[in-house]
């Protein structure tokens, strides 16, 4: 049994990002949202394209203004009025200004703004009011970005303001990662899908439904392969096809030691490396994180060997093992180049939280900002691995270390926060 942070590491070193050359794709802009950008953009445009002003105001030479008070005021004649989008006419020479309103251009002979809160106009002329700093307000040409340098590195996520970016840089198109391919597939004799009338004994396969909206929402593909009975005959079957399709494999239940575990003695009858077979946490002792040799034999999707992790079968467990080892994995997979690793706060804990302190503990509730503090509450109900009613509407998991055995009300607690793919 391994330490989570011992299984993390190891997790981490085994995957192998897609490949730059190989799994990318060309996407138009509006598909690329959440998308991972595979080579670095730049622009022909500088950015602000020219120079332009800041603030609705006057175009000023600064020598005319730099002593105006109120008590002496600068008058200066008014030759143009310049709005956005408009190419000025006039230099502005000696005791003139132009009136200019946000983002319009500069006007050749100008080099500062005065607001119009500063100023007082009389029909043709304005009188300045306070002098104003030299080029105050002025957003210089290419002051924010030079055309020809990196605009945006490859190995980010592409949100709504990278996207903003990319089109204000008159960029249509683009190159990013394939979506990983994960294929994802339940275990257990006992397990019905979701239309089939419950006999007894029987449980709803819940885990395939929660995992594929897990991989969605880390950006990857989910490839669902259904329930597959306790048979080793039908395992070895899809676990082959699952390894020959994706770059990526869950399967949840068979990784225990029961006689009807069987995930483990396939995968090495298949010549899989078995990395991990248990983690010192609570829930998710039992997970397998295995890969297989680099060969031609099977005819592969990915450019290199698929890495398998078998998650327990209990729901709980299986979402937290999740949000614990594979999002990371995805993470690193799909092109991310940092930032792979969940991230955890230190927050305040609004219930006694408790635990034998024999393994590391997962405790799932809410976070609430109570007087500008974040606050853990546990849910309600029964912690165990297996209810998976009171795991709806949680936003966090709080971590109690091995040898932890009780957090106090108001004590602090660490707090895996779950944000959506990211």
């Amino acid at each position: 049994m391994v330490s989570v942070s011992d299984a993390q590491a190891i997790i981490l070193n085994l995957v192998q990002p897609l490949d730059r050359l190989r799994d990318t794709e060309i996407v138009n802009l509006l598909a690329a949202d959440s998308r991972i950008l595979a080579v670095p953009v730049t622009s022909p445009l500088d950015f602000p394209h020219w120079d332009n002003s800041a603030m609705d105001g006057y175009a000023v030479r600064y020598e005319d203004v730099q002593h105006s008070s109120a008590e002496q005021p600068t008058v200066l004649e008014i030759v143009e009025d310049i709005p956005a989008g408009y190419q000025p006419n006039s230099t502005i020479q000696p005791g003139e200004a132009a009136r200019i309103f946000t983002g319009a251009l500069m006007p050749a002979g100008a080099d500062t703004i005065v607001i119009q809160e500063r100023t007082r106009r009389d029909e043709n002329r304005v009188h300045i009011l306070a002098a104003p700093k030299p080029q105050e307000f002025v957003r210089h040409k290419a002051s924010f970005y030079q055309a020809g340098t990196q605009l945006l590195p490859a190995g980010i996520k592409l949100n709504a303001s990278e996207i903003a970016v990319l089109a204000a840089a008159q960029c249509p198109q683009l190159s990013v990662y394939r979506r990983p391919r994960v294929a994802i597939f339940s275990t257990g004799d006992e397990l019905v899908p979701i239309d089939q009338p419950l006999q007894s004994g029987q449980i709803v396969d819940s885990n395939q439904y929660a995992l594929a909206a897990l991989v969605k929402e880390s950006g990857a593909e989910p490839l669902l392969l259904g329930i597959v009975k306790d048979d080793p005959v039908a395992l070895e079957k899809v676990i082959t096809h699952a390894i020959a399709i994706a770059d990526l494999v869950i399967s949840s239940g068979g990784v225990s030691v029961g006689d009807y575990d069987y995930v483990d003695k396939i995968l090495q009858s298949l010549s899989a490396k078995i990395h991990i077979r248990s983690v010192e946490m609570r829930p998710g002792k039992p997970l397998t994180v295995a890969t297989f040799p680099s060969t031609d034999a099977i005819n592969r999707v990915s450019s290199h060997s698929p890495l398998y992790f078998g998650l327990p079968g209990n729901p709980a467990a299986v979402l937290v093992t999740f949000w614990q080892f594979v999002l990371p994995a995805i993470k690193k997979l799909s092109g991310i180049t940092e930032g792979w690793e969940p991230a955890f706060l230190k927050v305040r804990s609004h219930h006694e939280l408790r635990s034998d302190g024999k393994r590391e503990t997962y405790l799932w509730g809410k976070l609430h900002l109570i007087d500008g503090v974040y606050e853990f509450y546990k849910a309600g109900g029964s912690s165990s691995s297996g209810n998976l009613i009171n795991l709806a509407q949680t936003n966090a998991l709080a971590v109690l270390p091995m040898g932890k055995t009780l957090i106090s009300p108001q004590e602090e607690v660490q707090v895996l926060q779950l944000v959506n793919g990211e």
